[in-house]
């Protein structure tokens, strides 16, 4: 049986929680504020959706993607699997004001523009600072929303706001590992006298994600290092060790900050993440990696694709002329592989001194022991 109390006891007090927004949008219980989820009452539920949808609470995530993912290959690694790409949006406008390719954006503008989806829930990160969630209907919205924030906003709050009207039948979801997964999760595994209407997402286009910062170390980084204002910030691959500002001043003046400086900050939730790639969703997007070296890569997307839904939907952009495409390297597979295995053994290792030993999200096909 669950509770409120098992939430909180279990995710909340833990650490595990990521401030995804599952829990809230529901009722009038679960809030969020400057970054931390916040649980006003004990319910008397036995069980309910917030529970259900939280990404946190003990999920077998193989029996989740076997379900989510009927007849598609399954890498112990990497999740559902069909194929790479790298690409890039070919508006090159489009591109100028994007995390690096702008394919999220891209995608997001066409579907909406086919009629594939009536709405998109999408991340406005504002600059760096202040991320929201919003849900966007017109394709020129889309475009407000490129970018990122190392920030974690409550994104799904407006999404369970979006699904409880029932307005919008046809919508799209673009988010982080946690946010797809807890979609995955709202849509496998409702209630079954009241699914919040999951059954209107349609598409689920997931971010490759490392990690999340604290709403307040990343004020007081960004204070520190872009007090002007910051237009880019970025992760540089491993090798530079670096964070970077790029303060939008009409110089192109970019800040870097060592790593050593930035990790501390890094959310203890994230480190318990098995997820760098959103297993869970039609398409996962992240930056590009390639021989060709960061000043190229950095315009650049990787694409996973994992449905036949993903499947379609980029072969659209491709016919339109909306995305642009090289062949990934042949090593480009192997690589990111090995770096979604490495956070999974990080979140093995963190799940266990938090958990006591519990199993709490097991990787996703047994490439890993789990916490037990």
């Amino acid at each position: 049986m669950l509770s409120t109390y098992a939430l909180d006891s279990q995710v909340l007090q833990k650490g595990l929680c990521t401030n995804c927004g599952a829990c809230q949008g529901l009722c009038p219980y679960w809030d969020s504020h400057r970054g931390r989820t916040l649980c006003y009452y004990d319910c008397e539920r036995a069980d309910g959706r917030c529970q259900r949808f939280c990404p946190r609470m003990p999920t077998d995530l193989g029996a989740l993607a076997r379900k989510a993912f009927p007849g598609e290959t399954i890498l112990p690694e990497l999740g559902p699997f069909r194929a790479l790409y790298l690409a890039r949006a070919a508006d090159a406008s489009l591109r100028a004001g994007a995390q690096h390719g702008g394919v999220v954006t891209a995608l997001t503008e066409l579907a909406l523009r086919e009629g594939l989806i009536d709405g998109a829930l999408l991340t406005r990160a504002q600059g760096t600072l202040e991320p929201s969630g919003v849900v966007v209907t017109e394709a020129a919205e889309a475009r407000s929303c490129s970018g990122s924030s190392f920030q974690i906003p409550p994104s799904l709050a407006a999404l369970n706001r979006a699904l409880r009207e029932d307005r919008l039948h046809s919508l799209g979801v673009v988010g982080t590992p946690c946010k797809t997964l807890a979609v995955y999760k709202m849509r496998c595994d409702p209630l079954p006298e009241n699914d919040n209407h999951a059954g209107n997402i349609k598409l689920v286009i997931g971010l490759f994600c490392g990690w999340g910062m604290d709403w307040d170390g990343m004020e007081a980084l960004t204070g520190r290092y872009a007090a002007s204002g910051a237009a880019h910030v970025d992760i540089l691959p491993s090798k530079y060790h670096s964070l970077e500002f790029a303060l939008g001043d009409g110089a192109g003046t970019v800040v870097p900050v060592d790593l050593d400086e930035v990790l501390p900050l890094v959310r203890p939730a994230c480190r318990a993440c098995a997820d760098m790639t959103a297993e869970f969703a039609d398409l996962s997007v992240g930056g590009a990696r390639s021989a060709d070296g960061w000043e190229t890569d950095k315009h650049w997307n990787q694409i996973i694709v994992r449905s036949r839904t993903g499947e379609e939907l980029l072969e659209l952009a491709r016919s339109r002329g909306v995305l642009e495409f090289r062949d990934p390297p042949d090593t480009a597979l192997d690589k990111l592989k090995q770096a979604s295995l490495g956070k999974k053994r990080t979140a093995v290792r963190t799940l266990r001194a938090l958990c006591g030993g519990l199993g709490y999200l097991a990787p996703s096909a047994g490439a890993l022991p789990d916490c037990d």
